[in-house]
């Protein structure tokens, strides 16, 4: 007779055989319907087993039609509720696939697995059998399928490829309909063994751990005397395989000072020290382009929620920016991307957008209709006071360029009646074109006939040395944007569109490009540069970005 047959006999003769009630557990899955092949007729038979083991005495673990995510987590619920002291039935009926030395069972939601994505796509055999290690002696894992068309990859051929039995684990597999039977009126009958219970069934195959002598139910369970650590080992490795905080707390319950113990409380810490891992990964499943990244960055920068930058890559100003969005609109802040949140994202930035617009284009028609009143009453008199007093208040004004031309002639006209020496003195003063230079100039002429136009420029002047630090980052902002040809005749079209004038939409920015980026800014209540930002690109190139 074998040691753990000899043992298991003393151990039903044994007053320790009274012990307390131990913590049976067992794990359903039923996968009827699925969407890569036909349908198991007969797997949800297995579900009549239920209340058989409910009276039993097993908390009994029930899934149907399970995907393969949901497959891991039924796994772990399992691992979660097995103490190490009570017996583990696992019976699993659906679509199976293997190599020949592996094998697996498939999710409902599997599609055409292969070699390389069944592990993706089902859960292993092996797992299941190293779960079930757990309690050797009194664990017993059936496996159930028919002979039923599924859609396979390269390298597997279908039916069920049994594990390795880890020491004290039963394996037992046929068809689903036999199965569901055996489960619910053979393997639980008091006092017989697993192998005795099989006769019933001689289509079924069993493997691993068949002791005639030793009853699955009404007796204790059978002693292994081998390596007194090996349902442990096999216990860690279907842990870590699982890798989810309800498998690794299963063990600790398990083997609370067990070999790998510190491995275990660390994994979980790592768990949860990673809250948002889950939903990196739903991101990641999306495959963003760079593209889609940026149209979610200038929508954010929109909605003023900044990302730092419209690069397609998302750092940390873009997971805060997404971390906030969804705080304000009361979704889980994870500061990952969702489907849902592309859409709320995208439809809140385009209401917003044509808010902002209509707000800018109320704005514009005030700014012009103040600008054509003064134009009336400097101006469009025709004299040169009335047109530097434009240009002096509107120096983008409407009728800007308008100005401008009719002052040229006044300067020609003083040019011809100035002495030789003033002109000369004033052409000296323009080439240099510095403060100091129109002052020189009014200091020797005082009466000169370019006194004027002297003192308006040093107006100007000092106004730009006044605004310099702000022009000059503003320009430097600009030039960090990378803006390409092709992004800079956009903007001049959209430009063009809104009726401000840029010019040739060449991708080149001349003074009437900067011009009517300064008349943009101003109704829009922008910081008024002439150079664009990124708040600024966004606004205007918000209509081809949001449609």
């Amino acid at each position: 007779m074998r040691p753990y047959a000899l043992a298991a006999l003393l151990a039903l003769t044994s007053p320790l055989a009274a012990a307390a009630a131990a913590a049976d557990v067992a794990l359903l899955v039923a996968n009827e319907n699925y969407d890569g092949g036909r349908d198991i007729r007969a797997a949800d038979d297995l579900l009549d087993a239920e209340d058989v083991l409910r009276e039993a005495g097993f908390d009994v673990i029930v899934g149907e039609d399970a995907s393969a995510s949901e497959l891991r987590g039924l796994i772990s619920e399992l691992q979660g509720k097995a103490d190490g002291t009570g017996r583990i039935v696992i019976a699993v009926s659906g679509h199976f696939a293997g190599t020949g030395s592996s094998g697996w069972v498939f999710g409902s939601d599997a599609d055409a697995p292969d070699v390389l994505s069944a592990g993706a796509q089902g859960v292993s055999l092996d797992v299941l059998a190293s779960v079930a290690a757990a309690a050797p002696g009194q664990a017993v894992v059936m496996l159930g399928t028919e002979k039923r068309s599924f859609d396979l990859g390269a390298d597997l051929v279908p039916g069920i490829v049994s594990p390795t039995a880890p020491q004290g684990v039963t394996i037992v597999s046929g068809d689903a309909g036999q199965i569901a039977d055996y489960l619910s009126n053979g393997l639980l009958e008091e006092g017989e063994s697993i192998v005795g219970s099989l006769q019933a069934y001689p289509e079924l195959t069993a493997s691993g751990f068949l002791a005639p002598l030793i009853p699955f139910m009404g007796g204790a369970p059978a002693e292994i005397v081998a390596d007194p650590d090996s349902a442990e080992r096999a216990f860690w490795e279907a842990t870590t395989k699982i890798n989810s905080r309800a498998g690794y707390q299963g063990y600790l319950n398990s083997y609370p000072n067990g070999l790998f113990k510190s491995e275990a409380q660390q994994a979980i810490a790592d768990i949860e020290a990673a809250p948002a891992r889950e939903a990196e990964a739903r991101e990641q499943a999306l495959s963003l382009s760079r593209d889609d990244r940026r149209e979610i960055q200038r929508a954010l920068t929109l909605l003023e929620y900044d990302p730092r930058g419209i690069d397609g890559i998302f750092g940390p100003g873009s997971r805060a920016a997404l971390t906030r969005f969804q705080q304000a609109n009361g979704l889980e802040a994870t500061g990952f991307v969702t489907r849902g949140l592309m859409d709320r994202l995208a439809l809140q930035a385009e209401r917003r957008n044509a808010e902002l617009e209509a707000e800018a284009e109320r704005r514009k028609v005030e700014i012009e209709r103040q600008d054509r009143a003064y134009w009336r009453e400097t101006g469009a008199l025709g004299d040169e006071a009335g047109l530097r007093a434009y240009l002096e208040r509107y120096p983008d004004g409407v009728f800007a360029e308008i100005a401008t031309v009719r002052l040229a002639p006044f300067e020609e006209a003083r040019r011809a009646q100035a002495a030789e020496q003033d002109r000369a003195d004033w052409d000296a003063a323009r080439s240099v074109d510095t403060i100091a230079g129109y002052e020189g100039y009014v200091q020797a002429n005082p009466e000169g006939a370019f006194v004027t136009q002297a003192n308006a420029r040093i107006s100007e002047l000092e106004f730009t040395n006044r605004n310099a630090a702000a022009l000059q980052a503003a320009e430097r902002n600009e030039q960090r944007l990378g803006l390409t040809d092709g992004t800079r005749r956009l903007v001049e079209d959209r430009l063009m569109r809104l009726g401000l004038k840029p010019g040739p939409i060449d991708g080149v920015f001349d003074e009437r490009t900067r011009r009517s980026i300064r008349r943009y800014q101003e109704a829009r209540k922008l910081q008024k540069t002439g150079y664009l930002n990124q708040g600024t690109v966004v606004r205007l190139l918000a209509d081809s970005v949001l449609r």
